[in-house]
């Protein structure tokens, strides 16, 4: 389906979990990327976003807002799915399947942390981490190709993790190439979800909430905007 003039695949976890492993069987070349509220917004000002999405093998949905959206326009999707949920699923199924997982975002130790903790509890996964702040980037896709990974999770947040894959997916010698966002900073514990039984229902307002100076205008801001865009194109249809 197309969302706002964003390709968007109807996937569940399940199915999004399974496309990434055949990915991963395959041996090709592939690229993951999502999509939430903040990114399509993103995305309708800034050309190169929209560039790497359209040429993404798989854009999922990471929003309640874009599943509300795409019902307003009389289209579907399974679910929402953040990576601080399916990043369980996903360290049991490399666990289980010998994959190799590089994990680069976050500020120094945030990835290292995440990674730990996946460890304590799936301890035979193998997973290699870098922070998303080096100033040589070609060391950093070096030492990634000496890892040989199957899969590579780059979160730096949107625009900035996209432009970096698109500037160094060739050279990555991985089957899949993964952007992740904020997944790291919420399981290593660096930032809270807010509590349980909110960001399972609205994860928006309870990052919000936890951090409401950062995020007052991504949420409160981007949410009316994004709305209005949908409303003008469900009233252009």
């Amino acid at each position: 389906m197309t969302l706002l003039g964003v390709r968007v695949d109807a996937v569940n976890r399940v199915g999004l979990l399974d496309r990434v492993a055949g990915m991963i069987h395959a041996r090709g070349r592939s690229t993951v990327a999502y999509v939430n509220v903040h990114v399509l917004n993103v995305a309708a000002a800034d050309p190169a976003l929209g560039a790497f999405l359209a040429d993404a093998d798989l854009v999922y949905c990471d929003g309640g807002g874009v599943v509300l959206g795409a019902r307003l326009l009389g289209q579907a999707l399974p679910e929402r799915m953040t990576g601080a949920d399916w990043i369980w699923d996903l360290a049991a199924r490399a666990e289980a399947a010998g994959w190799h997982i590089y994990w680069m975002g976050g500020e120094p130790g945030v990835a290292a942390e995440a990674a730990r903790r996946l460890q304590e509890r799936h301890p035979r996964l193998v997973i290699a981490t870098a922070h998303g702040y080096s100033k040589d980037d070609d060391a950093v896709v070096a030492a990634m190709n000496a890892f040989a990974p199957d899969l590579v999770l780059v979160g730096m947040g949107t625009p900035l993790q996209e432009r970096w894959v698109a500037a160094h997916r060739a050279a990555i010698d991985a089957p899949v190439v993964w952007v992740t966002g904020a997944t790291a900073d919420f399981v290593s514990g660096k930032v809270s979800r807010g509590p349980a039984w909110l960001h399972d229902r609205q994860e928006w307002l309870a990052r919000l909430l936890v951090d409401p100076t950062r995020l007052w205008r991504r949420y409160l801001v981007g949410n009316t905007v994004f709305l209005g865009r949908v409303l003008r194109e469900r009233a252009r249809r």
